[in-house]
């Protein structure tokens, strides 16, 4: 845990009394950590594997939220506010998960400002991505967004655009890229096919590479 933004700052001592605090449990691939409309009362911390975090809309459309592949602390927001989940989890493959309870977890922040200012910046930078999502929805057409989320999947801040033949990190569907853009799978589909035409991507088994970044960057107005 102690690579992680949160907690880069606390001592290792202190990190090992919050582990001691929880629990760590395996997950089999299918297995649902929790369930959209629960309440809200454990932080979480993937170790290891894969967990993926969706929503059902009004109109029963699935919305992937994100995808988690790498050490990260997640499901903190529901316990800080008091917020149902907003989301579902389920393990797409066998993962490791650690827990501890909501009181447990902010009479830890209460002790180290460092990693409340960490959580702080994490959850603005969270309200500046939807604002983000919310000006392409207004300001790019389908195919920006689609290539837009192509280079955020693997340079998030999109400071700095990745190398072509960069492989994106996890195995991304037509139907999560549709949620991730706002569009159809269909129209995602076919606008895939044709990046692969102008050679902007290609297919690495299940996995998408990227192969014309610059071009991906100018259809994605950057």
């Amino acid at each position: 845990m102690s690579p992680t933004p949160l907690l880069a700052s606390v001592p290792p001592a202190e990190i090992d009394e919050l582990v001691a605090r929880g629990s760590l449990r395996q997950y089999r691939r299918g297995t649902y950590l929790f369930h959209q409309g629960d309440e809200s009362t454990e932080v979480l911390f993937l170790w290891s594997g894969r967990v993926e975090i969706g929503s059902l809309s009004i109109t029963g459309h699935r919305m992937l939220h994100t995808s988690l592949d790498h050490p990260k602390f997640f499901g903190e927001l529901g316990v800080l506010v008091g917020l149902r989940r907003t989301g579902t989890a389920v393990a797409l493959e066998p993962s490791s998960v650690w827990g501890s309870t909501g009181p447990d977890f902010v009479d830890f922040l209460s002790k180290h400002f460092q990693a409340t200012r960490a959580l702080l910046s994490a959850l603005a930078a969270q309200i500046q991505a939807h604002e983000a999502f919310v000006e392409d929805l207004l300001f790019l057409d389908l195919k920006g967004r689609v290539a837009k989320r192509l280079l955020q999947l693997v340079s998030p801040s999109l400071d700095e655009l990745p190398p072509d033949g960069t492989v994106l990190p996890s195995i991304v569907t037509h139907a999560d890229l549709a949620s991730l853009c706002g569009g159809g799978r269909e129209n995602v589909t076919r606008i895939l096919s044709e990046f692969q035409r102008r050679k902007l991507v290609a297919r690495e088994g299940r996995r998408y590479v990227l192969t014309g970044v610059a071009g991906l960057g100018r259809l994605a107005g950057l």
